[in-house]
């Protein structure tokens, strides 16, 4: 029941516990000292040795995490590393071999995900947002960092005219005084003095109620801290270190070229402008279908920057005036046909026999191809293949002329996506690259990544809902195909479909080296979604399926609107950890000579004549990107589950 179905009185009481709800304060704050002395050294845990053991712990982890992370500056900031090497390539490490003329296209693919990622904002059901005492306590702690890390890291070389380091006779550096030390890093000084400044004034001016219960919305504090960074490439000196045609420039002094200023500064705009749109959007009552639309963007998004705007397809209109526009319009029009036919009331098992026939034939269609018996294009074979499958589901639209149409709108727009995808990707491209691949370095690990839990996830959910079917042949062809891809290494996958598969294809169809490796990565991870998924499956109650049964509904719609929700909301946790575990193992691509971000850190940059040798700098900067993008996916998975009430309800 909506709210304007509810009478004055009830709707002012609701009202009213909402707003109750969003200002209960967390557990009150404790003064710094007892804090401490609960947390860090047991006190009021009942005996002396409990005391002592915490006290000692506590000594001992600090110490250790103090010298860890005095090892870790002196690394990073050390005069030996070469951090130029990391900011010269980032183009490199990046997108590796794509040409400077088109680079327009890139910009154009990050501006894009930039828009998509201001809507899905905008339109975002958004909570407290973030405590005074929470921004207060982030103050405090990275402002700290900086100030003990001032005070740990070891003083700088000397260095002579030439800009060597000055050695001693045992060839050690010869370093500066600890006073000079601290003079020479006013900045650092300035930014963490400036960080425990604002949170001194946040937490002793608030006080503590007003800290726990005053909320800055967390979106637009986190556009205006991207801002400030964004804005500080047309103001702060972060040097122009760039690779062309003439060799390497080194020019820390200046700030970056105008060719990046204003490529990030544009892409903030359409960032900070789509959010507003989703903020405007989100106030009509078609909210939940605008959410809908920007879903299905995103999904189509990999495809179209990837194909589209990055590939560049030269387009052969004449082919696809006398070919593949007629297949499409054949399909679309006899195909919504058929469906229609197949949705009348009264039809019975006529249609489920129809749909059988249909797959049959789809898949007559591949044996056809292996054999060689009559040629077809492999877009036509998955257009029949897909008929069957929207036959088989059309029992579910068996209603009145409304509910039928849902099916014909959804197989019009969905024939018409994938032909115009197909016809694309099956152009050469007008992208000229010295490597097989147009696309390298952190690009095509995000894309395999992206294609790989797009394709992956629906098989894995199939394959669970054929584990626990009752039927035993699906049962049986499930649980071979789950434990033998699990007990195969991934590795292995990989040679096999980068070397071999092509071998065991029809004539005339090739996979390229980078399709290949993303099918051995889709079915690898569809294996371990399968039994993510099985396992929220068998946690739905016993009662649920009486309940639907009860109710009328098929098996598909008892799948569909009972089952699959809620065994999916169980599932987030180990699904979330499958997708980022997915991420990351993109790096075994280098092995089998994909130019991905690792391969390029690791072998390129290295081989270059100006930073020969160069690795541990590049491997720690990729190793910081892959922990940000990680961390991002699991802290958005746990605002999910607390959002859908994962093991609260």
């Amino acid at each position: 029941m909506s709210m304007s179905q509810l009478d004055a009185e009830t709707t002012t009481i609701l009202a009213k516990l909402d707003a109750d709800k969003a200002l209960r304060p967390d557990e009150p704050s404790l003064p710094v000292g007892e804090w401490m002395g609960k947390n860090l050294f047991g006190m009021g845990q009942g005996s002396p040795w409990a005391v002592v053991r915490s006290t000692l712990l506590t000594v001992l982890f600090g110490l250790l995490a103090l010298f860890s992370y005095r090892g870790f500056l002196n690394f990073v900031f050390s005069e030996e590393r070469r951090w130029d090497a990391v900011r010269t390539n980032l183009r490199l490490l990046f997108t590796q071999a794509y040409p400077d003329e088109n680079y327009t296209r890139v910009w154009v693919t990050v501006a894009i995900v930039a828009a998509l990622a201001g809507l899905s904002l905008g339109l975002m059901k958004v909570g407290r947002g973030l405590s005074m005492k929470r921004i207060a306590t982030w103050c405090f702690a990275w402002g700290g960092l900086i100030v003990v890390g001032i005070l740990l890291r070891e003083a700088s070389a000397l260095t002579n005219a030439d800009g060597s380091i000055q050695l001693d006779v045992d060839k050690q550096p010869i370093r500066e005084g600890f006073i000079d030390k601290l003079g020479e890093r006013g900045t650092w000084w300035v930014l963490g003095l400036v960080l425990l400044v604002i949170g001194s004034v946040i937490w002793f001016t608030l006080g503590d109620l007003r800290r726990r219960t005053t909320f800055v919305p967390a979106i637009p504090f986190g556009l205006v801290t991207l801002g400030l960074f964004i804005s500080s490439v047309w103001w702060f000196n972060w040097g122009n270190y760039t690779f062309t045609d003439d060799g390497f420039t080194f020019d820390p002094g200046n700030k970056v070229a105008g060719s990046t200023q204003m490529p990030w500064t544009l892409i903030f705009v359409v960032l900070l402008v789509a959010y507003l749109i989703g903020q405007f959007l989100l106030r009509s009552e078609r909210a939940g279908t605008f959410r809908g639309v920007v879903n299905g963007l995103w999904l189509l998004a990999p495809f179209v920057t990837f194909w589209v705007v990055l590939r560049g397809p030269v387009i052969d209109w004449s082919h696809v005036l006398s070919t593949h526009l007629p297949m499409a319009l054949g399909f679309i029009v006899l195909g919504g046909a058929l469906l229609w036919f197949l949705t009348q009331p009264g039809i019975g098992e006529k249609g489920r026999i129809i749909a059988v026939a249909l797959i049959l034939f789809a898949l007559f269609n591949w044996l056809a191809a292996f054999m060689g018996w009559y040629p077809m294009l492999q877009k036509a074979r998955l257009s029949f293949l897909f008929l069957g499958l929207a036959a088989a589901i059309a029992p579910n639209f068996i209603g009145d002329a409304k509910q039928r149409l849902k099916l014909i709108y959804g197989w019009v727009g969905f024939m018409t996506i994938f032909h115009i995808l197909v016809t694309i990707i099956n152009t050469p491209s007008s992208v000229e690259v010295p490597t097989e691949d147009f696309a390298g370095g952190f690009m095509i690990t995000v894309y395999v990544a992206v294609f790989t839990m797009i394709f992956s996830f629906p098989l894995g959910v199939v394959l669970a809902l054929a584990r626990t079917s009752r039927l035993p042949l699906f049962r049986m062809l499930s649980t071979v195909y789950i434990e033998v891809i699990r007990g195969v290494p991934l590795i292995t996958l990989l040679f096999f479909f980068s070397v071999f598969v092509n071998l065991f294809l029809p004539e005339g169809m090739e996979l390229s080296g980078l399709a290949a490796v993303t099918v051995a990565f889709v079915l690898f991870s569809a294996a371990y979604l399968a039994e993510n998924v099985r396992g929220g499956l068998q946690a739905i109650r016993r009662g649920q399926y009486e309940a639907s049964d009860a109710l009328g509904l098929t098996t598909v719609q008892r799948t569909m609107f009972i089952v699959l929700p809620q065994g999916l909301r169980v599932s987030i946790p180990p699904l979330v950890g499958q997708v980022i575990a997915t991420f990351k193992e993109t790096s075994l691509l280098a092995i089998v000579g994909v130019f991905d971000f690792l391969r390029i850190a690791r072998d390129v940059i290295p081989a270059q004549t100006e930073f020969l040798g160069v690795k541990q700098e590049n491997l720690l900067f990729i190793s910081a990107v892959y922990f940000i993008v990680s961390y991002s996916m699991s802290k958005y998975s746990q605002r999910l589950e607390k959002q859908l009430g994962v093991g609260e309800r």
